[in-house]
């Protein structure tokens, strides 16, 4: 498939994933999901990819959100499987091997936010606008809002933030938790790739089973959770990465991981 409104770009070890339709303020239509949803297919599998970034074409916007146009018309298969969907792309994304960071560069409301919420990192611009405005449309959050955001903000604030409909400022997101970090619109984007840039310098591997125990860790009681923990740390214990790390602290020097 061509991709006609996602733009997928490199910087050495780094992919920048671009939704691409800024007169639409980015606005997640079917193709777009699909789109989405191949090229961080194909990133998951790149030896050659680090980390990715995701944000949105223009200033206005990172995701404004699904495309109202097409929810108007849908019953209850199509918004069935319209949610589906849209909860396959953010489970990917959320499964990805390598570490994701969200540039939320302008809007990120309901669709948007949604996929902001399953990157692993989200830094903000000073004039970006959060939220799941959904319940004034008569509906509610469908792409996993309504369970990643109380997972990663708590129950009480996004019950709040879901009910209310109405988005926050990027400062409020940043006191609540919902953003790691708040930058001046020019600055975002290499900010972003200043710290991308340093996770690439850790091990793919560990990375890859870091994301493993925090994600899988969260849906498991406590005892379940430090088993699986306990399993993949016996897991990366037995691999050439681990040596290299361990060689490379002792001989003073930066370990040198296999990437293409």
């Amino acid at each position: 498939m061509t991709a006609e409104n996602v733009a997928l770009e490199r910087d050495g070890h780094l992919a920048i994933v671009t939704v691409n339709r800024p007169s639409k303020l980015n606005a997640l239509d079917d193709q777009t999901i699909a789109e989405l949803d191949e090229a961080f297919a194909a990133l998951d599998v790149d030896d050659g990819v680090g980390a990715v970034i995701v944000t949105g074409a223009g200033e206005k916007a990172f995701v404004a959100g699904a495309d109202i146009s097409v929810l108007a018309k849908q019953g209850v298969l199509d918004g069935k499987e319209n949610a589906r969907r849209g909860q396959a792309l953010t489970d990917r994304i959320e499964n990805c091997s390598k570490p994701v960071l969200a540039a939320v560069n302008g809007f990120a409301l309901g669709g948007g936010l949604e996929l902001a919420l399953a990157c692993d990192v989200r830094f903000a611009s000073s004039n970006a606008k959060l939220g799941l405005p959904e319940v004034s449309l008569g509906i509610i959050p469908g792409y996993g809002g309504t369970q990643r955001l109380p997972r990663l903000v708590g129950s009480g604030v996004a019950l709040h933030l879901i009910l209310q409909g109405d988005p926050i400022d990027a400062e409020e997101a940043l006191r609540i938790g919902l953003v790691n970090g708040v930058f001046e619109p020019e600055d975002l984007m290499e900010k972003c790739k200043k710290v991308a840039s340093r996770m690439v310098t850790r091990g793919p591997t560990a990375l890859a089973l870091a994301k493993q125990a925090v994600r899988r860790g969260a849906q498991m009681s406590m005892s379940d959770a430090l088993t699986l923990e306990a399993d993949l740390f016996g897991i990366i214990s037995s691999t050439d990465e681990m040596k290299e790390g361990m060689a490379a602290f002792l001989e003073k020097r930066k370990p040198s991981w296999l990437r293409k």
